[in-house]
């Protein structure tokens, strides 16, 4: 006897379902096998494996291949250090832009560029008409100053024996007072011009014109300028030579607004240099700006080194480096364990041989290849100081395959 159409049509969907039921089963069944096989086979761990999202495993190959090098956390001295761009400059207290007070024309010239000399060294000669005018007047206001002053006294004594009138004599006397200021004047001149009181005294005494202007060095030093040839005319606002003493030299530099505060007037600093790399060079902060630069946001520094022996030169590229007071008893990691994740710092600790943590940290201060550590860290703990870029790595490849 044949069934109705729909109990045939319920007897095949249960038979599907049956079906389906038995697949998942067997499913279920091999995956659990699996998981059983792994749990039962320790020894079979892959070269890497992660645990969580702040672990990563390695084996002792994978470890040393990634350069990994483990070091416990201590505590230690601390000193900070800031560097700043400098150029060497010229003392420019002990530093002279020679030139002439009076028009003339170069005679002789005794130095050249390099060339050390001393106080009042004679540098050039030059002939000056201007020099030798001047001289001139002051000789012809001398003699008619003479010739007045007799005359006024020639004037007194006729006023005492009432042969001249009293108008007569203090005209006389009027005279000389105006000749007395000519000569003074013309003298003054003469100073003006350049000549010293040795050489007026000279002119006083031998009455000889002399028209040629010495150009001596203000203080010992070394000339590192020239401009001036044989038989060049020169003015007065020719700059004839530079004389530096550059047994001292400034290291000009520019601080940025927030290194200010390391800044004082006074402080001990060291100087480094491109020509030698390997030396250090002790110098004072003698000099500190008072008004920040508005374009560049920096502040002037001025520090003065000793350079007896000549070694740094003007225009030379330094740098400042400025040390703050030693801290004591601070917790500090190389500057290579810190690595950055989502705009945190983090460091990888060993939790036991082949396991590493990585670990968020709150870091302070940091001098050169050493950062201070306020927080996240204990000290003894095994931090890697070499090879946590690996590691970082291996972090973010785990994270990327868990979204997949």
């Amino acid at each position: 006897m044949r069934q109705p159409r729909i109990f045939q049509r319920l007897g095949r969907i249960s038979l599907a379902l049956l079906a389906t039921l038995s697949v998942v089963a067997l499913g279920l069944g091999s995956l659990t096998g699996c998981a059983k096989e792994s749990d039962e086979a320790p020894g079979a761990k892959p070269a890497v494996a992660t645990a969580g999202p702040r672990l990563v495993r390695l084996k002792p190959e994978a470890a040393a291949a990634a350069g990994v090098e483990v070091r416990p956390v201590a505590r230690g001295e601390f000193r900070m250090h800031r560097d700043f761009p400098a150029t060497v400059q010229p003392n420019k207290n002990k530093l002279a832009e020679v030139t002439t007070l009076v028009r003339g024309r170069a005679t002789d010239v005794y130095v050249d560029v390099g060339t050390d000399v001393a106080g009042g060294a004679l540098l050039a000669k030059l002939y000056s008409s201007d020099l030798g005018l001047a001289q001139s007047t002051y000789l012809k206001s001398a003699a008619k100053l003479h010739e007045a002053e007799l005359a006024y006294e020639r004037a007194r004594g006729l006023l005492e024996d009432k042969a001249i009138s009293l108008a007569e004599f203090q005209k006389k006397e009027a005279e000389a007072k105006s000749v007395r200021a000519e000569a003074r004047e013309a003298r003054d001149r003469l100073h003006v011009l350049g000549m010293q009181e040795p050489e007026l005294q000279r002119l006083d005494r031998e009455h000889a014109i002399s028209a040629y202007v010495p150009i001596h060095a203000p203080f010992a030093g070394r000339v590192i300028a020239r401009n001036l040839a044989k038989g060049e005319v020169v003015e007065t606002s020719h700059e004839l030579f530079t004389v530096a003493d550059l047994s001292e030299v400034w290291v000009v530099a520019n601080v940025p607004e927030k290194d200010v505060r390391f800044i004082r007037r006074n402080q001990a600093v060291e100087v480094r240099l491109a020509a030698y790399p390997q030396e250090a060079f002790q110098g004072t902060i003698t000099y500190v700006g008072d008004v920040l630069d508005p374009a560049t946001r920096t502040m002037g520094l001025r520090v003065t080194v000793p350079n007896r022996d000549g070694r740094l030169k003007p225009e030379m590229f330094a740098t400042v480096r400025v040390y703050t007071n030693t801290e004591t008893g601070v917790l500090t990691v190389p500057s290579a364990a810190i690595q950055r994740d989502q705009q945190r710092a983090l460091v990888f600790v060993q939790i036991e041989p082949g396991t590493f943590e990585a670990r968020p940290v709150t870091l302070g201060d940091e001098s050169g290849e050493t950062t201070k550590v306020l927080g996240g860290l204990r000290e003894g703990e095994a931090l890697v100081i070499q090879g946590a870029f690996a590691l970082k790595s291996e972090l973010e490849h785990h994270k990327i395959e868990e979204i997949r």
